[in-house]
């Protein structure tokens, strides 16, 4: 039997720049949002958590798209 993966669940998660450690080591934040639609346009995304970001008064420096899926047999 072929195994299938099935999606879950989607978050958005959006990248700040945190400052400097004392070492010098970057600091990132992250703010993530939850209940993301499994077809949504990656550009339309994009430019809606880098809006969310710049509401921010930490440096916007990226986002990322975490999904979850299952594997079932």
């Amino acid at each position: 039997m072929a195994a299938t993966i099935e999606f879950q669940h989607a978050a958005g998660r959006v990248l700040f720049d945190g400052g400097l450690t004392e070492d010098g080591k970057i600091i990132r934040k992250s703010k993530t949002y939850r209940y993301i639609k499994e077809n949504a346009p990656a550009e339309d995304l994009y430019k809606a958590l880098e809006q969310l970001g710049r509401l921010s008064t930490l440096l916007f420096i990226g986002a990322n798209l975490v999904e979850t899926s299952s594997l079932i047999d």
